[in-house]
């Protein structure tokens, strides 16, 4: 029987994501793969089943995918590419309307770093940014088209000109961790302690809901529901996805994430989170009735951003890639 490619899981991927091939006829013994001219030799391989892990140094884009005794024109994966090392990133990316990213080095607790927040245009360029804010932890724009930054050290959300000077906007938010913005502009904040903050016009923060209290972050993003949608990793091995209506109430939207944490909804109102657990790492989008389906693949992800076209930000602590979204059809099942 000749080998044939029936699927690959994910089809997106950056530096060390896992990968599975799933076919048919493959020789246990048939040696390396080759992804866009990289030998990789498989985690594991079977008749039907191959496991790899994509190499350091891959070229991002389309590469083409040669398995061993599959003929015909290689299947590609997209890889993503590199944008910035030397980070530290606790929380999502953002960015703004100019197609511009907003990166942050956070530093361990108090510290002291020489560049808070990195921007990078869309061809690469990178400048510092922010100098002197300590901590900056979650990032989002708000209505009047500033960034604003939350320093988890302070329990402050700093207001941020397109200069790169900043200002208080909220204070006494806890652990800052997590930033969002309603449709009406009311921002939210996440204090990890277990508070999510509404913040009134006067810039007062007043108690929005309780959840548990998590051991990283609070992560925050703005659904098209006109709900707020919330992770926050704790040492449960089956963590959720809360939703939190406007009225306080909380529900759990999804169940089951080892380490969940930056989620984004991509243009299309689908909402993505990043799973950070080591063996299932990767961006995983999650669609009422249907298991979560894991779309991009890497190693110790924290963070996303979609740019509002075809491409997705993904953040590990210390790195930035932009990968190209694959298009695939949700699996339904009986799961939510």
């Amino acid at each position: 029987m000749a080998a044939a490619i029936d699927r690959i899981v994910p089809l997106a991927a950056c530096e060390h994501g896992r990968v599975t091939i799933h076919g048919r006829g493959f020789d246990p013994g048939g040696g390396e793969i080759e992804l866009g001219g990289h030998s990789v030799r498989p985690r594991s391989i079977s008749a039907s089943r191959i496991a790899f892990t994509v190499p350091a140094g891959c070229e991002g884009g389309s590469l083409p995918l040669h398995v061993p005794g599959v003929t015909g024109e290689p299947p590609t994966l997209e890889i993503g590419s590199v944008i910035a090392r030397g980070l530290h990133q606790v929380d999502s990316p953002a960015i703004d309307a100019a197609g511009r990213l907003y990166v942050t080095y956070s530093g361990s607790r108090g510290e002291q770093v020489p560049v808070s927040i990195f921007r990078i245009s869309p061809d690469g360029t990178r400048e510092s940014f922010v100098s002197g804010l300590v901590n900056a932890t979650a990032l989002a724009f708000g209505p009047d088209g500033a960034l604003y930054v939350s320093s988890r050290f302070e329990g402050i959300v700093y207001r941020v000109d397109d200069a790169g000077h900043f200002e208080p906007a909220v204070s006494d938010v806890g652990v800052a961790c997590g930033l969002a913005f309603g449709p009406d502009g009311t921002m939210f904040v996440g204090d990890r302690s277990g508070t999510v903050f509404r913040v009134l016009p006067n810039g007062q923060a007043t108690l929005m809901a309780t959840l548990p209290p998590s051991v990283a972050a609070f992560h925050l993003t703005m659904g098209p529901d006109r709900c707020l949608y919330v992770t926050a990793p704790t040492l449960t091995s089956r963590d959720a996805v809360y939703r939190v209506h406007l009225d306080g109430r909380v529900d759990v939207a999804w169940r089951g994430f080892g380490r969940p944490q930056g989620l984004a909804f991509d243009p299309d109102g689908v909402l993505h989170v990043v799973e950070a657990l080591s063996g299932a790492s990767g961006l995983y989008r999650l669609v009422e009735g249907c298991e979560p389906e894991l779309v991009i693949s890497g190693e110790g992800l924290v963070g996303v951003a979609f740019d509002g076209r075809s491409q997705v930000v993904l953040t590990s602590n210390d790195c930035a890639w932009r990968v190209t979204r694959p298009v695939t059809p949700p699996t339904v099942s009986s799961a939510g």
